[in-house]
């Protein structure tokens, strides 16, 4: 039980939190391996976005996203290069 009227609040808000924040990083992990099947440049938009707005909302760190982003980036330049 909680012991002040603010962790009694906390308590109430971190189920929502949790379920809100899992299905964000769950749909960024669909997108991510949905982009790792067949890079096409509409889903790098989409997945950038996405990463964008998790980071912007706390879902992740703002550095994560910038990794993944780059990540994501140098694959999508490699990928013709090794296809051609």
């Amino acid at each position: 039980m909680a012991n002040s009227k603010s962790a009694a609040k906390r308590a109430r808000q971190n189920p929502r939190r949790t379920l809100r924040n899992r299905s964000v990083t769950t749909n960024l992990r669909s997108l991510t391996k949905c982009h790792a099947a067949d890079a096409k440049p509409e889903q790098t938009r989409e997945l950038i976005s996405a990463l964008d707005k998790a980071a912007k909302r706390g879902v992740i760190h703002k550095n994560v996203a910038n990794r993944r982003k780059a990540r994501l980036n140098k694959a999508v330049a490699k990928a013709p290069a090794a296809g051609s």
